[in-house]
C-alpha cells in the first residue's frame, strides 16, 4: 500500500471513527479529501464518499481515504485536524507544514 501523501490528527481520527460508527456508514465509503473549485481559488472538500474510478485509495490507521488523482497534487502535505472551540466544532485543513 502506498502512504497516504495526508495527515490526519489524533483528534481528526478520533472524529472520524465516532461519525462513521454512529451514522452507520458502511464500509464501502471512505474520508475523500479533495478540492472544490479551480485549483488556485478552490476550497478544501472533505467528506464521506465511495471510491470513483478516479481515485487512489489510502489507509490510515484503518480509515480508508480517497483522493481524486486530478487533485493529488494540490492536497499532498497536508494535515486533517478536529478542533472544538467557541465558535463550534469541525475539521480544519492545514497546509501550512507542506514544503513551498
Amino acid at each position: 500500500m502506498i502512504a497516504c501523501p495526508i495527515q490526519l490528527t489524533e483528534k481528526a481520527k478520533l472524529e472520524i471513527r465516532t461519525t462513521l460508527q454512529a451514522n452507520k456508514i458502511p464500509e464501502t465509503y471512505g474520508l475523500r479529501v479533495g478540492l472544490r473549485g479551480g485549483a488556485c481559488s478552490g476550497t478544501f472538500l472533505l467528506g464521506f464518499d465511495t471510491v470513483t474510478e478516479h481515485d487512489q485509495t489510502y489507509q490510515i490507521e484503518g480509515i480508508k481515504v480517497l483522493i481524486d488523482k486530478r487533485h493529488l497534487m494540490y492536497v499532498i502535505g497536508v494535515s486533517v485536524d478536529y478542533e472544538e472551540g467557541a465558535n463550534g466544532n469541525g475539521y480544519t485543513v492545514s497546509t501550512a507544514d507542506r514544503e513551498r
